[in-house]
């Protein structure tokens, strides 16, 4: 998952651990050898187009707004065909009311006309208050969830790990960011959620209060999932 730094000079680019304390609480619950966070790519301005999500300065967001309106100014000068040009009115109005592209609720028809277009604000934003630049982890996970991705756990024995994943992702496709021998021989998911592994305290008694559940391959898998794979080898 990669996340785009606009405007933000309090932030390394480069991993950096997703240090959700949910995983945190997991882990003094389940023993093992090792612990590993989920990872995400912070990356530049330069890389605005590729990124999941964008983290900005409350002045970075301006410029951002500033630069689409700018865009859709000089498009609409040039008389676009006129699904175009309805398309780009109305993003023109909801910038100026310093709304996004992204999450605007324009219609599909309006995102098609437009689609050639590469706007700045067409992508999750996460605006960084001043006092938000002191915890650059909570940032971190902010923009992970806006950009659409969650994370599925693997607990015990020689590692305790969270696995990003974007929402939507079934059992099956799950079981491949682990090894592609899990999908080929996939057979089911072991699923304990997350609130039931807290409430039981730890896997072994969550499976004992009977909170594991059997899910085939199509299950959408749920956000802090505790996951094991059964897989033909």
């Amino acid at each position: 998952m990669k996340i785009a730094l606009f405007g933000l000079a309090g932030i390394k680019t480069g991993k950096h651990n997703l240090k959700d304390p949910r995983f945190d609480e997991a882990d003094k619950l389940v023993e093992a050898d090792k612990k590993t966070y989920a990872q995400v790519d912070v990356v530049g301005e330069d890389q605005l187009i590729d990124a999941d999500a964008i983290l900005v300065s409350v002045e970075g967001r301006a410029d951002m707004i500033l630069k689409d309106l700018e865009f859709v100014e000089t498009r609409l000068g040039r008389e676009p065909q006129e699904a175009e040009r309805q398309a780009l009115k109305k993003i023109q109005a909801l910038l100026e009311q310093e709304k996004f592209v992204f999450n605007s609720g324009l219609a599909p028809a309006d995102l098609e006309a437009v689609a050639a277009h590469n706007f700045f604000t067409a992508k999750p934003i996460v605006v960084a208050e001043p006092p938000d630049l002191e915890n650059p982890e909570g940032l971190m996970l902010r923009a992970f969830r806006e950009g659409g991705y969650i994370c599925f756990l693997t607990v015990g024995g020689k590692e305790n790990r969270a696995w990003p994943i974007r929402k939507g992702t079934t059992a099956w496709e799950a079981g491949g960011t682990i090894h592609t021998d899990i999908q080929k021989g996939f057979i089911r998911a072991e699923i304990i959620s997350y609130a039931d592994l807290i409430e039981a305290g730890g896997e072994t008694q969550a499976k004992r209060a009977n909170k594991m559940r059997l899910e085939t391959k199509q299950y959408v898998m749920q956000d802090y999932d505790v996951t094991n794979f059964r897989f033909n080898k």
